[in-house]
């Protein structure tokens, strides 16, 4: 195990393995879908601690990995104009677009207007201090996000800032996870559901999946005691040959969510279909901005410049995240993993999120015998 754990989590962590081993004679596939949980199983090498019959994959629960490159490729095109400034997050300034070696910050080490930022709130700070500049927001994240996204786009209604817009990149769980089963390859035999997501759907926004699809699913919190209890009790369900929703997150996740921050979501943002990395085109799975708030859409107001992006580069075309966030590879499956591809010279996204399946195991790797 890790060091800087307490002894009476070592304990519990142990406890929870035992029971584990002790449940799982037979191979299983599990899938987590968030971003935090796959830092936080390779920060507490919960893939080592599980016996080897129980495999472990990374699904679409990263917001950066998750952006098709054309997303990216947006980014870039805004950058070039002189009196555009790009709000982001850190994350996305090294994520490349379409041509390796192509980000927003070696535009912005080239001259480019780039500003990182904490919250969208610190982009409509931004606007309100630069009047004479467009600023723009990438509005990447999932429904964790979103909210704080479409309270952004109600504040700078509210002061008439007309040189805020969105680029909406934002997109939701559900319906990805749904063509993630509908695909023929389909393996997996149990979700670690997003506990962040759950706060504001609430358990109902997962219920799905035992519902209609008889797969196992447990809402997880992010502790690697919640992990552990989470596998432990899907494992419960695989082999009780049952099927339902169940919330090891209590504490922070209740059946009916957050209403508020769906509320505030719902009158800004709009389902539409959208493009993800590793599963194309996914219908109602992404989020633009509705017509009463359009003036504050970057598609709307910048659309004559994303007539034209670049083809992908032979190297960008290599890389195997779109797979690793389908479940069909692990990072080390990759042929660029550490080598071509490291989070000082990244490829994919993968490599350069927090939140990335090969971040995660470029980091932990070595620490944990991998």
């Amino acid at each position: 195990m890790p060091s800087g754990i307490s002894e009476q989590r070592r304990q519990t962590m142990r406890r929870l393995t035992e029971k584990i081993r002790d449940l799982a004679p037979a191979p299983v596939c599990l899938m987590e879908v968030c971003g935090t949980h796959t830092m936080a199983i390779g920060k507490a090498g919960i893939r080592q601690l599980l016996p080897p019959q129980v495999r472990l994959l990374s699904g679409p629960g990263c917001p950066v990995c998750v952006t098709p490159p054309e997303g990216i490729d947006r980014m870039l095109r805004l950058s070039e104009e002189k009196q555009v400034i790009i709000a982001t997050y850190g994350d996305m300034i090294r994520v490349p677009g379409s041509r390796r070696g192509d980000t927003l910050s070696r535009r912005r080490a080239a001259g480019a207007r780039v500003a990182v930022v904490y919250s969208v709130m610190d982009a409509l700070q931004l606007a309100g201090e630069h009047p004479d500049d467009e600023i723009v927001f990438p509005g990447i994240g999932f429904e964790t996000s979103a909210p704080g996204t479409a309270a952004a786009i109600q504040e700078a209604a509210r002061r008439d800032l007309r040189n805020f817009t969105v680029l909406p990149m934002m997109k939701t769980t559900g319906p990805a996870l749904r063509a993630l089963i509908s695909a023929p390859d389909f393996s997996v035999q149990g979700f670690l559901c997003p506990g962040h997501v759950a706060a504001i759907t609430g358990e109902e926004g997962f219920r799905f999946l035992a519902e209609e699809y008889a797969i196992p699913a447990v809402i997880s919190g992010f502790e690697p005691e919640d992990i552990l209890a989470s596998v432990f009790l899907l494992l419960s369900q695989i082999r009780e040959g049952r099927a339902r929703l169940e919330n090891e997150y209590t504490r922070a996740v209740s059946k009916e969510g957050n209403a508020l921050a769906r509320t505030v979501m719902h009158d800004v943002l709009l389902p539409r279909d959208d493009s993800w990395r590793g599963l194309g085109l996914v219908k109602g799975s992404g989020l633009t901005i509705r017509e009463a708030y359009s003036r504050f859409n970057a598609e709307e107001r910048f659309r004559d410049l994303f007539t034209e992006l670049p083809e992908p580069s032979a190297e960008t075309g290599r890389c195997r995240c779109g797979q690793i966030l389908q479940g069909h590879l692990s990072p080390g499956d990759c042929p660029l993993f550490g080598t071509v591809c490291t989070p000082e010279d990244p490829v994919g996204p993968c490599m350069v999120s927090g939140e990335g399946a090969c971040a995660a195991a470029y980091r932990y790797e070595s620490v944990h015998g991998m």
